[in-house]
């Protein structure tokens, strides 16, 4: 391979969708670019997410988010890459996520509740060059957000609105070494607290957003397998820049309290240049649009699956492809 660290961070926020993956590969051809160090809830949340399906108590939810990409976009939306690489990205991410609801009130109504998140991931990375070192497949970074919990807003006809707000803190706690490429924990501490909402304009017809906000800790054992021309050659310390990001759904309900139908979309945008030893990396920032169909079935009250599907679009210094979500919710 002529450029080794072309790759820089290519599985970055495409593989990592709220799973704590971290890819540090430094190309010595950009500037910077796939720089945020965790991953991020784009689109694994949709229909009704505002509450929890079944009131107070104990949930377990299991997510299973596949992912194939091949094309990975740089600062204009071009391709990052010579096609003679061919590349192809996919990816099986499994979030297992575990909730308490409480019932008790504790600030302006809300009622406090718990949650959190053990990610996993296996990665298959294809390229017509060899392949960058990794660490393996393995656990990601911790997810831990306390929250609080509106009741619903009733109307004539039900509910009418409610919302959720969540101060979600991520902990490097998963596998990483700073002497490989690709590993499953950024190495970082994280805070992306959310607002979650969901407006039902008709009893059968509902929206539903959720809203983040993205800081980053510095990273004080960046990747050392840097090309001599990257920004990152030598580097003491590494900081990801800020960012939002949105999930936005709508959906109508086709059979009675059985299965609604509708769209799922998110986007992602960094604010804020990467930085590198307080410096700041140009032409840095990532972007990316997506949307897709999706429903959800009811089983019960206290069992539900969403199927929801995504096309990229717009990308930025990140890569761009398809994702398929799986969602299991169960209420003890």
């Amino acid at each position: 391979m002529k450029h080794p660290y072309l790759f820089k961070r290519l599985l970055l926020l495409s593989i990592m969708m709220m799973t704590g993956l971290s890819l540090s590969l430094m190309p010595p051809l950009s500037a910077g670019a796939y720089d945020l160090p965790l991953g991020l809830n784009l689109g694994f949340t949709t229909f009704l997410d505002g509450g929890p399906p079944a009131g107070p108590g104990f949930y377990y939810t299991q997510y299973l988010q596949y992912l194939d990409s091949d094309d990975f976009t740089d600062k204009d939306g071009h391709s990052l890459l010579p096609s003679s690489a061919d590349e192809d990205l996919q990816a099986l991410i499994s979030l297992s996520q575990f909730i308490y609801q409480s019932d008790t009130p504790v600030l302006f109504g809300g009622k406090w509740g718990l949650d959190v998140i053990i990610p996993h991931a296996t990665i298959d990375l294809d390229v017509d060059t060899p392949a960058p070192l990794d660490n393996g497949s393995g656990i990601g970074d911790i997810y831990v957000g306390p929250y609080l919990q509106w009741d619903p807003i009733m109307g004539k006809n039900g509910p009418i609105f409610m919302h959720r707000i969540e101060f979600q803190l991520i902990f490097p706690t998963g596998k990483y070494d700073d002497d490989k490429n690709l590993n499953p924990s950024s190495n970082v501490f994280s805070f992306n607290p959310y607002w979650a909402g969901t407006l039902f304009i008709t009893p059968k017809w509902t929206t539903s957003w959720r809203i983040h906000y993205l800081w980053n800790d510095q990273n004080e054992h960046p990747i050392e397998a840097v090309a001599p021309n990257s920004p990152y050659f030598g580097a003491d310390n590494t900081q990801a820049g800020q960012a939002v990001h949105l999930n936005f759904t709508t959906a109508y309900e086709v059979i009675p309290k059985k299965l609604r139908l509708g769209l799922n979309s998110y986007y992602l945008n960094q604010f804020t240049d990467t930085e590198v030893d307080g410096h700041d990396v140009s032409d840095s920032e990532e972007r990316v649009f997506a949307i897709g169909p999706g429903g959800v079935y009811h089983f019960s009250r206290d069992n539900h699956f969403f199927l929801n599907t995504y096309f990229e679009t717009l990308a930025e210094n990140r890569p761009e492809g398809f994702r398929i979500n799986l969602r299991w919710v169960h209420h003890f």
